[in-house]
């Protein structure tokens, strides 16, 4: 299987198709960020009735001309009125309390002035003023929020306001995450000899699957030795639906997981892109399960995480999220350096609503710079096809924060 174009593997990941969702209802407080497997529809109108919309007295349009009225009564928020409004008087009403009958306009009280129990007009107000109309906020039958939408807080506040305890929402789906290499070492364990590096891939890795819709199962690092990995991965992917690996796909000696994803019987969908940093990329999948392996190097890991496992992760909630592109124009030149599709940390700056990139303190080497993407900082995206840029050329860029 010889690599992919960057966008041939892209289509690989759009066209996957998940046979068995798993939904759940949770308590309405507890689906912020959960992806809506239910469509939202009113079952009434808001307002079911005629409600004021501020402090002030309800009236008789018609008696405004009359510039006296008399109160005779007080209609607070709550209440269950049953007077009603005649002619030549007004009820003191508040804001969210239902307008008496009779009256058909409210005038505020930053308008009047009380003289005993009586107002005194000082400034009119349109027919209807402050009078919130049946339906106004939504009406019976209204679908008020769309099944894939991702749950934020107004959200919550709308199923609130209709009194759904429990909506059904899409399960995120577990991901195992798992570095491989006997020269990684644990946050806080002692390192021993100078070959020994410090793991960052994991936990990044973990970050990444919490900031976009997954629960995260971290498992750490593990040697490169082959009959470990296979009872790991083994042991991983029963309880996950992702597997995500950094190392251990490349060509090496000591590289192992490609060779255990095919012993385990697994569908290989593609291996090797032709993508910079990355390239030794892996993804397999058998039913509804999937194993993703990721290059070594952490930015490559980083980088491929966001391109991959991103999408990925929002399949098993139905959804086809992505990381935003948007449009940028570059500050300073831009050299080509690969025949493969690139995405490039730099600087991103925003000036009259415009964005501006460029790579002020970005280090050029290997794949292994990740304080590279420290900062306010993108991704330049350029194709295999695309040559170098000119300061003032527009490029796409893929936004982190």
């Amino acid at each position: 299987m010889g690599f992919l174009h960057f966008d041939d593997s892209m289509d690989i990941i759009d066209n996957i198709e998940i046979k068995n969702y798993k939904k759940s209802k949770r308590y309405l407080t507890d689906t912020m960020g959960y992806i809506l497997a239910q469509d939202i529809t009113a079952d009434y109108n808001s307002p079911e009735y005629p409600t004021s919309a501020m402090d002030g007295y309800a009236i008789k349009h018609k008696d405004l001309e009359l510039k006296r009225l008399k109160i005779s009564s007080i209609n607070p928020a709550g209440s269950e009125l049953k007077d009603e409004v005649v002619d030549g008087y007004c009820i003191k009403t508040f804001t969210g309390s239902l307008m008496p009958k009779g009256a058909d306009t409210l005038i505020p009280i930053e308008n009047v002035t009380v003289d005993g129990d009586e107002i005194i007009i000082n400034e009119g107000v349109p027919y209807g003023f402050s009078v919130r109309e049946v339906g106004e906020n939504f009406a019976k039958g209204d679908k008020l929020i769309k099944e894939g939408t991702r749950i934020n807080f107004t959200d919550i506040g709308v199923m609130a306001s209709l009194n759904i305890v429990s909506p059904l929402v899409y399960e995120k789906p577990s991901v195992a995450i798992l570095s491989t290499g006997s020269e990684l070492l644990e946050l806080g364990e002692i390192q021993t000899n100078s070959a020994q590096i410090r793991s960052s891939n994991n936990y990044i890795l973990e970050a990444i699957v919490k900031k976009y819709g997954g629960n995260p199962i971290q498992l750490g690092c593990i040697g490169d030795d082959k009959q470990t990995i296979l009872d790991m991965i083994k042991d991983a992917i029963s309880s996950s639906d992702i597997l995500v690996t950094t190392g251990g796909v490349s060509v090496g000696d000591f590289d192992f997981v490609k060779d255990v994803i095919v012993e385990l019987g697994y569908e290989v969908l593609f291996k090797g892109v032709r993508v910079k940093p990355g390239q030794h990329i892996m993804l397999a999948k058998k039913d509804d399960k999937f194993i993703l392996g990721l290059p070594g190097f952490a930015y490559s890991s980083t980088v491929t995480a966001l391109l991959y496992l991103v999408p990925l992760i929002s399949k098993f909630q139905k959804s086809d999220f992505r990381i935003e592109k948007v449009k940028a124009t570059l500050k300073e030149p831009f050299a080509k350096r690969h025949k493969k599709a690139e995405f490039t940390a730099c600087n991103i700056s925003i000036l009259d609503g415009e964005y501006f990139v460029d790579f002020d303190g970005k280090k050029s080497g290997t794949s292994a710079i990740l304080t590279n993407m420290l900062g306010s900082t993108a991704l330049l995206v350029t194709s295999e096809d695309d040559s170098s840029k000119e300061v003032g050329d527009r490029v796409d860029i893929l936004l982190l924060d």
